[in-house]
């Protein structure tokens, strides 16, 4: 597995323990969903380039620093994707948001498009496609093609479980992404839900079945 990076931070490490858990109720789940976001997306924007600037303090001028280069953007993949959205933007509320509508086809399992809408800058950005669970891999992928169609260079995926199968599936179709998760499970039941994972995360967001 290549370009992986499991975050084993102890506050996200017990937020995904209690996202596993079966018990946890649907306000509980989308709270911690928000709040394991945020943490990963301070890890995930690690990297963004600063630049040197002068600001004028009460007291005095202070040499600083500020972001610089390409902005951002965030990529839910919906429906589960949603829940990652604020906690995102409670730390880049700067960030440009687009959204993909996939499925999967409950005979073939092939991710089917309904929905792609992008920000209008989109290929300037550096864009962060948020999807709760990465299992086949094959909804993912499928999103990150479209938005590499629309012209964007600079792709990283943010999941909070993946599969090892999913990781196998991103790093043979997009080489070039790096995928971020807070753990990594090893199988696949019959129906492609991660193993243990914790369940359908749309469903555990939203109260559907």
């Amino acid at each position: 597995m290549k370009n992986v990076f499991v975050f084993e931070h102890p506050l996200i490490q017990h937020k995904i323990s209690l996202l596993r858990d079966k018990n946890t109720s649907t306000k509980e789940f989308r709270e911690l969903v928000s709040e394991v976001s945020m943490l990963m997306g301070y890890e995930v924007t690690r990297n963004i380039p600063l630049q040197e600037v002068e600001i004028e303090t009460p007291v005095g001028v202070a040499r600083t620093k500020v972001m610089y280069g390409k902005k951002l953007g965030i990529v839910p993949i919906l429906r589960a994707g949603l829940g990652m959205v604020d906690g995102m933007l409670r730390l880049l509320p700067m960030a440009k948001v687009g959204h993909i509508g996939l499925y999967r086809d409950p005979e073939t399992l092939q991710p089917v498009e309904y929905y792609c809408k992008l920000p209008v800058d989109a290929q300037e950005r550096d864009i962060v496609v948020l999807d709760p669970m990465l299992a086949t891999g094959g909804s993912a992928s499928a999103a990150i093609k479209f938005i590499k169609e629309k012209g964007v260079t600079s792709i990283k995926l943010m999941c909070l479980i993946a599969a090892k199968a999913g990781i196998k599936r991103i790093n043979a179709d997009h080489p070039d992404v790096e995928i971020y998760c807070a753990a990594v499970d090893e199988e696949l039941n019959d129906h492609a839900y991660i193993v243990p994972g914790l369940g359908d995360a749309g469903d555990r967001l939203f109260g559907t079945k």
